[in-house]
């Protein structure tokens, strides 16, 4: 939709609003496109949805500036769920590795899943995977703070934990 503006507007009277917001009330086309040429603005039509339809004086780039301000500001990004997978017999470079990884994410304002996958006879040192994980968080809480969202969770495969940036 384009907005109508200056000569471009149809409708022979409008309700003219000035650039500090005051209303001037209902007025013939010709005399508000002479007010606004007298402010070096554009008259600019806000809305045709009422008769006779709103129109503001203002700059048009201006306008166009809000309007775009508005439409973004219901598009939050919301974080998404990244995950990093450890493994039993992680080094700890590679632990190094992945928690600077976790704090791009937490940076970014996503949240991080954190899995440790158990195989075999690993499952029966469950002990020794949480001590990984909780490595792991340190790791992590080093470069960003953060706030355990889930708290580790034994799962079929492994051990899983989400945390976030607090």
């Amino acid at each position: 939709m384009q907005t109508l503006m200056n000569n471009r507007i149809r409708a022979r009277e409008v309700r003219l609003i000035d650039e500090t917001g005051q209303q001037l009330g209902i007025l013939p086309i010709e005399k508000a496109l002479q007010i606004a040429q007298e402010k070096n603005l554009d008259l600019i039509q806000v809305t045709e949805k009422v008769e006779p339809p709103v129109c503001k004086i203002m700059d048009h780039g201006k306008y166009l500036y809000h309007l775009k301000k508005k439409e973004n500001k219901g598009k939050r990004r919301i974080g998404e769920l990244k995950g990093i997978r450890l493994t039993f017999s992680i080094s700890d470079h590679d632990m190094q590795t992945r928690a600077s990884q976790a704090a791009k994410f937490l940076q970014k304002g996503d949240k991080v899943m954190i899995e440790l996958r158990l195989r075999g006879r690993e499952k029966a040192h469950q002990d020794i995977a949480r001590e990984k994980i909780q490595k792991f968080v340190e790791e992590v809480q080093k470069t960003i703070p953060i706030k355990i969202e889930r708290e580790l969770k034994k799962e079929f495969r492994g051990l899983t934990m989400i945390i976030i940036k607090s």
